[in-house]
C-alpha cells in the first residue's frame, strides 16, 4: 500500500515543531513533506543580536535536513492550495513551478510585517522579520556611523547618527536597546572624524509605555534601561510621514535621520486569506484541535491561524513564539491521530513567562510570573534561549563569551543591499537578488 502523505508550508516555530513531531510520531507510516522557501529553521528572537554583531547569522540558523532527518524539504514558496484536489502549487527558487499532492495539509506560513498607511514609510523604513533585513541592519547602522565621521557639515553628522526605531513591543526593544550599544561601541573605536557627536537612538510607540502586552514590571525595567543607555522614548507617538532624510512625528517633530527601523508588529501571512478558507481578522478560522472546520484534512497553527484561547474565552491566542511552538506540536499530534496514530487532543498552553533581552547583562523577564531584571534576569533570558533553541547551543553560547571579551567586528560586508529588503515584502526570508526570479506571495 502507498504511504499517506503529510505536506507542511513553512518551517517557523509552528511548522518546524509539527514536522518534527510528525517525522517521530509516524516514521514509516507516511511520507512527511515540509515546503519552505529556505533550507533553515530561523531562531527570530535573536534576530537583534545579529543585527548588533554579537552572534554570527548562521548561529540563529538550524539546517531543516540536519534537524529533522526523516523529513523531505522542498525549497520553494507557496503560491496556491487546490482544496477539491488536495494539492499544494509552489515556485521554487530558481523560479521552476511545482506542486504537492497531500493527504493532510498542515498551513504554518507565520507572519510578516504589519503595515500602515503612512506616507513614504514602504520607500524609506526597513522591517525586522528575516535574516536579509538583519544583515542589511548590521551593515547600515555600521556604514551610517562612518559616514558620519567624514561628513562636511554638523547637520550631516547629527543625521547619520540618528536612529529612529517605530514600535516599543519584542523587537523594538529589543533592537533600540541593542543598537545603542553597538553604535556606541562604533563611536569609541573612531579617532579621526569622531567630533563629539553621540549616536541619538529614539524609540517610538503610539502605547503609552514600552512593552504594552507585559506586565508593568517588566515594562518599566525595559523603560529604565533604555534611558539610562540615552534612549530617547517616545511614548503616545507615532510616525505622521517618511522621508529619504526623516521622520516627521505627529507631536509636530521632525527628525532628520537616514535610518527608520519598522518593528510596529506583524500581520498574518497574506497567502492566509488566499486559500479560500474563512479567516479572522487575517488569520486561518481553526477549532480547538487546530483542524479547519468543513476540511478535517487540513490542519493550521501558529500565526497564520486563529487559534481559539482556552485560557481566555472568546479570544484567539497571541502570535508569539512560544504560542507556536505548542500549537505545532499539538497540530503534529493531531494529524498523526488522524492517520491512525494517537488520540487527537485540544490545544491548551498558559503563558509560562516572557524574557526582553536588553543587552550586555540587562533583561527583564518574568518566568512563571516572577518578575526578574539585572544580571538574573540576563542569565535566565539567555538560559531560556539556549533550551528552546533546536541546534547551535554551543555556538551561540560561544558568540557570547566571545563578545564579553572580545570587542566586536565592525564592517560592512555588503551582501545585502536596501531594496533587496523591502518592507512590504511578503517574504522577509528571501532577499530579492537582480537576474534572480522572485515572486510575491
Amino acid at each position: 500500500m502507498s504511504r499517506s502523505r503529510v505536506v507542511v508550508v513553512g518551517a517557523g516555530f509552528a511548522g518546524f515543531q509539527a514536522a518534527r513531531t510528525l517525522s517521530r510520531n509516524l516514521r514509516d507510516k507516511a511520507e512527511v513533506i515540509l515546503l519552505n522557501p529556505t533550507d533553515y529553521f530561523l531562531y527570530l528572537p535573536l534576530l537583534p543580536q545579529v543585527a548588533a554583531g554579537i552572534l554570527e547569522p548562521r548561529r540563529v540558523t538550524v539546517s531543516l535536513p540536519g534537524a529533522l532527518p526523516r523529513v523531505r524539504l522542498v525549497l520553494g514558496q507557496a503560491t496556491e492550495v487546490d482544496l477539491a484536489g488536495r494539492q499544494v502549487h509552489y515556485e521554487g527558487p530558481e523560479g521552476d513551478a511545482g506542486r504537492l499532492e497531500y493527504d493532510r495539509l498542515v498551513l504554518a506560513v507565520g507572519s510578516v510585517n504589519k503595515l500602515l498607511p503612512v506616507p513614504g514609510i514602504t520607500e524609506h523604513a526597513h522591517g525586522f522579520r528575516g535574516l536579509p533585513e538583519a544583515l542589511y541592519l548590521r551593515d547600515h547602522l555600521t556604514r551610517q556611523m562612518e559616514l558620519s565621521a567624514s561628513a562636511d557639515s554638523a547637520e550631516e553628522r547629527t543625521a547619520r547618527r540618528t536612529f529612529v526605531v517605530v514600535g516599543a513591543g519584542y523587537t523594538g526593544t529589543e533592537v533600540a536597546a541593542q543598537g545603542a550599544l553597538f553604535t556606541r561601541a562604533l563611536a569609541d573605536r573612531q579617532r579621526v572624524g569622531h567630533i563629539g557627536v553621540r549616536p541619538r537612538w529614539i524609540l517610538v510607540d503610539i502605547a503609552d509605555r514600552v512593552l504594552p502586552e507585559l506586565d508593568r514590571r517588566l515594562s518599566d525595567t525595559a523603560d529604565r534601561v533604555l534611558r539610562e543607555r540615552g534612549v530617547e522614548v517616545r511614548t503616545n507617538t507615532s510616525v505622521k510621514e517618511a522621508t529619504a532624510t526623516g521622520a516627521l512625528l505627529d507631536d509636530g517633530d521632525d527628525i532628520a535621520t537616514r535610518t527608520l527601523v519598522w518593528c510596529v508588529g506583524v500581520r498574518p501571512d497574506p497567502f492566509v486569506s488566499e486559500v479560500g478558507l474563512p479567516v479572522e481578522r487575517g488569520r486561518l478560522v481553526v477549532d480547538s484541535r487546530l483542524t479547519v472546520p468543513g476540511h478535517p484534512e487540513v490542519f493550521a497553527c501558529g500565526d497564520a491561524a486563529a487559534v481559539p484561547d482556552v485560557t481566555r474565552p472568546g479570544e484567539s491566542t497571541p502570535m508569539t513564539a512560544q504560542h507556536a511552538s505548542r500549537q505545532g506540536r499539538t497540530a503534529g499530534h493531531n494529524v498523526a491521530a488522524s492517520l491512525g496514530r494517537g488520540v487527537p487532543q485540544a490545544y491548551v498552553h498558559h503563558d509560562l513567562g516572557f524574557a526582553v533581552d536588553l543587552g550586555g547583562v540587562k533583561a527583564a523577564a518574568n518566568p512563571l510570573g516572577v518578575a526578574l531584571s539585572g544580571p538574573i534576569a540576563g542569565a535566565v533570558t539567555r538560559g531560556y534561549h539556549l533550551a528552546a533553541m533546536p541546534g547551535n547551543r554551543v555556538r551561540v553560547a560561544a558568540d557570547w563569551l566571545l563578545d564579553a571579551v572580545l570587542p566586536r567586528q565592525a564592517v560592512q560586508l555588503g551582501l545585502v543591499r536596501s531594496g533587496s529588503v523591502p518592507l512590504d515584502t511578503a517574504s522577509p526570508e528571501l532577499a530579492r537578488v537582480p537576474g534572480v526570479p522572485f515572486k510575491e506571495s
